[in-house]
């Protein structure tokens, strides 16, 4: 007997929904959200389990990895997919989850979502760090700037090397509002040391990858765009055209027609922002970025400006 499996999976524990080819429920139970436990679970089964589904999360693609090294034939579900079918459901529970994540798998209704593989994941993960890095240093400039006005201290535009002088240029002689600026200062200053080194890192990742070095011959792209990009795409042989990475990132139109309603509204932004900011350098037409005087010219890596956009398509 055929098996198709639902898992709603949660930090502690994993809700397993086992429906048979005829979408009868056979077994419903919890496992402790560990691929060990999982698997012991699901190989106690009686019958054969043709199809594992869960929702795609921050822990699914760590079990996704392990249950299809343990032989088991497993889908990574469409979030967006998966969550307007089970709001359609009046009571919620992880219970009543796992059974539509299985209900979806058993009549073929789902999106598959490409697992990236463990190199692509680190490689967003320091991105990440960078990320939140860059804006946790922003915050304290904020702050900052926020304590200094409440005084008709005003900083105006400064350089991010002559933040730091200025500041304490303007609360000189108030031992209060010197108290409260050092503290901040000295941990952007830290911060700022960890993230230059952080952005040496990826830029020697990037000028060390054959394919991120092409990416960066392109005008506007820089180490930080080229490895985003590679690294959410992974695989690019799961797009049967170029032309499929534009929606796939979101960036094609919204539509919503119904009888003689016809409504063509902006793009979708269906993809995570990252990748969406990052890959409108690489799907834009070119021409419309470069400026018409440097049109034709020869960039520093032997490309044509004007026609960088045309051989991105």
């Amino acid at each position: 007997m055929e098996l198709f499996v639902g898992l709603d999976v949660s930090l502690e524990s994993v809700a397993i929904c086992v429906l048979s080819s005829h979408g009868k429920v056979i077994k419903e139970t919890t496992s402790f959200c560990e691929p060990d436990a999982l698997i012991a679970c699901l190989q106690s089964l009686q019958g054969s389990v043709a199809c594992i589904g869960l929702e795609a999360g921050p822990l699914s693609q760590w079990l996704y990895r392990h249950l299809s090294e343990a032989g088991f034939e497993t889908v990574l579900m469409e979030t967006r997919q998966v969550k307007g079918a089970l709001q359609a459901m009046p009571i919620k529970t992880d219970r009543r989850d796992a059974e539509g994540i299985a209900r979806l798998l058993h009549m073929g209704w789902f999106r598959p979502v490409h697992c990236k593989s463990t190199s692509a994941q680190e490689m967003r993960a320091l991105l990440s760090a960078r990320k939140t890095i860059v804006q946790a240093t922003t915050n304290l400039e904020l702050s900052i700037r926020g304590i200094l006005r409440n005084f008709g201290l005003k900083l105006g535009r400064v350089s991010k090397g002559g933040f730091e002088e200025r500041v304490k240029e303007l609360a000189a002689g108030n031992l209060k509002l010197e108290a409260a600026a050092i503290p901040i200062l000295d941990g952007r200053s830290a911060l700022r040391d960890e993230l230059a080194g952080l952005e040496k890192l990826l830029g020697n990742l990037a000028r060390a990858d054959r394919l991120c070095l092409l990416f960066m011959t392109m005008p506007g792209v820089g180490p930080i765009v080229a490895l985003t990009v590679k690294a959410a795409i992974d695989d690019p042989d799961r797009f049967r055209s170029s032309k499929d990475v534009g929606p796939w990132a979101g960036l094609t139109p919204r539509r919503e027609q119904s009888g003689e309603r016809d409504i063509v509204g902006s793009i979708s932004r269906a993809g995570d922002a990252p990748t969406l900011c990052k890959c409108f350098w690489f799907i834009w037409p070119g021409h419309w970025l470069v400026p018409p005087h440097l049109r034709g010219q020869v960039g520093p890596c032997g490309t044509d400006l004007g026609r960088a956009g045309e051989s991105r398509r």
